[in-house]
């Protein structure tokens, strides 16, 4: 299913760019979201989710497809499956910054597919819970890119006036004319280290991610409670109707 957003973040739109192609910053301000690996444009994590009484954890991989930085445009295609076998969700994201009064505004395109127990909610309530997680995303990432207020500064305190030995000058020493010759040791160690191999550095670094603080999984329901609400009323107030009306009649027979 194809799912558009879009969000507004009060930075300027270099310093979106920046976190948003940046794994390690962006994932905190995704709900339920855990990074775990960083391997150059490729990336691990785990998403924890939540369905009333219902626990998932789906773990995955995802990889960024383009980075233009002129256009400021990325593509993220990403794929995961629940721990115990009870669904997956695959999605190829496209964000698009582009500089707004008073900050950046980004368009989100999702091509999503998802089975197991998500994708009861239908596209319409999926996209109504995209789109709060994703104001949840932009609130998370505003404060994270705020200026903090700079600190006051210390006060000086008076420097204390120099005692008449302070004030004269050091006598220089001499130095010697000839310096000493390099040694041995000094002479081959030169050559090891301008002999280091430079393919080490051109390969991506892969890395663990610190350890976090245990994530809290996202509640789909808590996301999609107003919206569920709009739903079933209709149908509350049906079934109110026809049991006031099963009242009536019966009180009318007595």
């Amino acid at each position: 299913m194809r799912l558009d957003h879009e969000f507004t973040v009060p930075a300027p739109i270099g310093e979106v760019w920046q976190a948003v192609v940046d794994p390690e910053r962006v994932a905190p301000c995704m709900p339920g979201a855990t990074l775990t690996k960083v391997e150059g444009d490729k990336f691990s994590g785990t998403v924890k989710v939540k369905l009333g009484p219902i626990s998932l954890v789906y773990k995955g991989n995802g990889e960024f497809l383009e980075k233009d930085d002129k256009a400021h445009k990325v593509t993220i295609k990403a794929s995961g499956k629940d721990s115990r076998g009870a669904g997956t969700a695959a999605a190829t994201v496209t964000l698009t910054l582009t500089e707004a009064e008073g900050g950046t505004h980004g368009s989100v395109a999702t091509d999503l597919s998802i089975t197991g127990k998500p994708a009861q909610f239908g596209r319409g309530l999926i996209s109504e819970v995209g789109g709060k997680i994703l104001d949840t995303f932009a609130g998370c990432l505003s404060g994270k890119l705020a200026p903090s207020a700079a600190p006051a500064p210390a006060p000086v305190a008076a420097a204390p006036a120099p005692s008449p030995t302070e004030t004269a000058e050091p006598i220089a020493k001499p130095e010697p004319s000839v310096k000493p010759a390099p040694t041995t040791a000094e002479i081959n160690t030169e050559p090891k280290a301008a002999a280091e191999p430079k393919a080490a550095a051109e390969r991506p670094p892969l890395r663990s991610v610190p350890a976090a603080p245990e994530t809290e999984a996202i509640d789909l329901l808590d996301y999609a409670g107003q919206s569920v609400l709009k739903r079933v009323a209709p149908v509350l107030l049906a079934i109110a109707a026809v049991v006031g009306l099963v009242a009536i009649v019966r009180a009318l027979r007595k």
